[in-house]
């Protein structure tokens, strides 16, 4: 018989009541309010003054226009307490339309400057979940611990050579180790550091040499310091590309494969990056600042009713401006995108639409155009023809988003932007075809940045195909290289000739016309290599089966100039030629006084390794290495020195020069010192043994009944006193010549 409800009653009426024995998670599945639900298009904003009621509605409108820079929100959509004094409380809660505007606005607006003393910090109202619930916010203050001060390690004391002599660090990967060593010219070169599976992909420095980059299936890594200890690290899965910002402030990465969030959550990316294949991180803080998909453009028909393919892949895909202020990325055909750095937001919230545009190139430099006092960075591009439109090539000021040059051009079938490293120039190589479109021809329009309304230069219309174009750094002389036939036409490489180019000689500080210097005929070179410091260039012939030639070339020489160009500003001479087989790349370190070349396992098999030259091509080192992949001279920062310091010291080379060249004696002496002291300790080990075999000899002898030395025939006899063993080491010197170095 079941008990009665009295005798129950009265039963837990003698025993305590204990809510825990209750099981109500039913209820609670059913009821419970989850905070990440309805509240992903909340943020909450810090940081606000603090007003009176009267003043409420006039702060509401001034943030209105704020927060409207990322997404849909309205008045009645700002609520901002109020405190019991009748102030606010400094903090306000939007909500915007959507999920994505509210994260747009967090990354977008936070850390933004309302007025001089306040700056509005955003975050997700989400976000109280991963930082504010059960307990993770104390309900005391606690004071921050402040750890002692611990000094760091000078990630550039690389420029200061413990030598003495000035010398450029560079990196070599081979097999699976990468090491980083100081270059000692003919000598070995000096170890630094050297580790196995220091990478698992590829290595690179940053623009300035501050970093060496190792990347790794989990991500990428920033190694320096003279201990070479891990600075920073990017959780970025599986990246395939890098490149860092002209002033190593920023880092942009891509992964073919799209990020994946899981559901634990990232280290260092959140829910609003998952899908992206590019993150652009902030260097300094190890923190991404935004994120982008790979573009989806798809095939569009061409004026003529065909369908044009959709681009291939470009690398790099964002390009910088050259203080780092702005990042731009191309939709082929339809807009360049330029964003604020560091906040990533839109230049004027809008792209720049351009119907057509192919490509564009960010100025390398901030020239000062003449007539202009504004603050400005300046990028071209150029877009085809489109029906009855010519095609165009455009230069455009940034913020401001003027044009302040263009050019129209007919016949185009293509054309690239090559940028003076100063920014003084702008050369666009325009390939032309004919209206039966069975022949081509290449000019060279040539913008003079700097000048008065930024003329535009017509150089010598060339008839063949022009393969390679490159500019003097630092300079205004440059060197094209021509075939006569379609390149990939044929089996073997066509013969090849290089053209140079160099202005006229004018008055005072202008820059004459420019004008054909000379041409090097029957040639295979394809690829052009300028001395960082200009002057010098090489030209090689890269990855080809059929050659592997390299000619060294000085536009400055000193000798006798042919009297056809004395008008010209250069003076050619072929310095010295040179031959690497196999050779896949070529490198110049950043002094300009020594060229690095080697051939790549990752290109072929057949003798890898590498070779040193100087600058007059003269080789220095050769060293076969097995399975070696890459060699990377470390960058440089510009110098501190001013330009009337460094002309003093250009002024004054030969005095300095002086005391270099009692340095080299020394260390010339110091190394036949060691040769000497090596042959000593060698023939010291060789009278050893003798002297040990002689002692076996004697014994033997003695065991077979003969006497313990041979008889010998007597030794004349000095006439006067014993004889003396003088070791002298001669120095003669053959030949010695004066070079200038630059």
């Amino acid at each position: 018989m079941a008990p009665s409800f009295d005798t129950l009653r009265d039963a837990d009426l003698d025993d305590d009541y204990d809510e825990s024995e209750i099981d109500i998670s039913d209820l609670k599945e059913r009821f419970d309010v989850q905070m990440t639900q309805g509240y992903d298009t909340f943020v909450v904003i810090d940081g606000l003054p603090t007003v009176t009621e009267e003043q409420k509605p006039k702060l509401v409108k001034f943030l209105l226009k704020k927060l409207a820079a990322a997404g849909k929100t309205k008045e009645d959509n700002i609520f901002m307490p109020m405190g019991d004094d009748g102030r606010s409380l400094s903090f306000a809660f939007v909500e915007y339309s959507s999920p994505l505007e509210a994260a747009a606005a967090a990354r977008q607006l936070d850390q933004v400057a309302l007025d001089k003393r306040h700056t509005m910090r955003v975050n997700k109202m989400t976000d109280i979940e991963r930082y504010g619930r059960e307990g993770r916010v104390d309900d005391e203050y606690v004071p921050p611990k402040i750890d002692d001060f611990a000094e760091k390690e000078h990630l550039r004391s690389f420029l200061a050579d413990p030598s003495g002599r000035g010398r450029d660090q560079f990196a070599m990967y081979r097999g699976d180790a990468v090491g980083v060593f100081w270059n000692n010219e003919k000598d070995i070169p000096e170890n630094i550091v050297d580790r196995q599976h220091w990478t698992e992909s590829f290595i690179q420095w940053s623009t300035l040499g501050t970093y060496l980059t190792s990347v790794h299936q989990q991500g990428v890594q920033l190694w320096g310091g003279d201990s070479w200890s891990r600075q920073k690290r990017f959780a970025h899965p599986f990246v395939n590309m890098l490149s860092f910002s002209p002033t190593e402030r920023y880092l942009v990465t891509w992964s073919n494969r799209p990020i994946s969030i899981p559901d634990e959550g990232h280290p260092q990316l959140s829910v609003d990056d998952d899908g992206k294949n590019y993150i652009i991180w902030d260097v300094e803080t190890g923190k991404p600042l935004r994120s982008f998909a790979n573009l989806d453009v798809p095939a569009a028909p061409t004026p003529d009713g065909a369908v044009k393919a959709p681009p291939k892949f470009s690398w790099p895909a964002f390009k910088w401006s050259a203080d780092d202020k702005y990042v731009a990325r191309l939709v082929p055909g339809q807009s360049i995108s330029v964003y604020e750095l560091p906040r990533m937001n839109l230049l004027d919230k809008t792209t720049i639409k351009i119907e057509g545009v192919v490509d564009f190139e960010w100025a390398p430099a901030t020239p000062q155009r003449d007539g202009n006092k504004q603050y400005e960075q300046l990028f071209c591009y150029w877009t085809p023809e489109l029906g009855s439109n010519p095609a165009k090539v455009a230069m455009m000021s940034i913020p401001s988003k003027e044009v302040v040059r263009s050019l129209n051009l007919f016949s185009v079938s293509d054309a690239k932007l090559h940028w003076q490293s100063d920014a003084s120039y702008l050369a666009v190589k325009v390939d032309r075809h004919s209206k039966s479109k069975k022949s081509q021809a290449t000019t060279l329009e040539i913008f003079r940045v700097r000048e008065k309304g930024v003329p535009v230069e017509v150089v010598d219309t060339i008839k063949d195909t022009v393969i390679n174009f490159a500019w003097e750094p630092k300079g205004d002389r440059f060197v094209i290289i021509t075939t006569t036939e379609p390149v990939g036409a044929t089996a073997v490489p066509p013969k090849t000739t290089a053209s140079f180019f160099c202005p006229e000689k004018a008055k005072g500080n202008a820059v004459g016309n420019f004008k054909h210097l000379r041409t090097m005929e029957k040639k295979n070179h394809n690829a052009i290599y300028w001395s960082p410091r200009g002057r010098f260039v090489v030209l090689a012939t890269i990855a080809n089966t059929q050659s592997s030639d390299l000619d060294f070339y000085d536009l400055d020489f000193e000798g006798e100039k042919p009297e056809a160009e004395k008008d010209l500003t250069a003076n050619l001479q072929h310095t010295k030629g040179a031959d690497h087989y196999g050779i896949t790349d070529l490198q110049w370190d950043p002094s300009g006084r020594y060229v690095a070349s080697w051939a790549s396992v990752w290109k072929h098999t057949m003798e890898n390794g590498y070779h040193i030259y100087d600058f007059k091509g003269d080789l220095l080192r050769e060293e076969p290495v097995d399975k070696f992949k890459y060699w990377a001279w470390r960058p440089r920062p510009a110098t501190l020195l001013t330009k009337e310091e460094q002309k003093q010291i250009r002024k004054n080379l030969r005095e300095y020069s002086k005391v270099f060249e009692v340095e080299d004696a020394e260390r010339v002496a110091g190394a036949d010192q060691a040769v000497v002291e090596e042959r000593r300790r060698i023939l010291e080990e060789w009278l050893a043994w003798r002297e040990s075999v002689e002692d076996d000899l004697r014994f033997e002898r003695l065991d077979l009944g003969l006497p313990e030395t041979e008889e010998k025939a007597p030794t004349p006899k000095a006439e006067e006193g014993e004889g003396e063993v003088i070791e002298e080491i001669v120095e003669e010197v053959l030949e010695e010549t004066e070079e200038i170095v630059p």
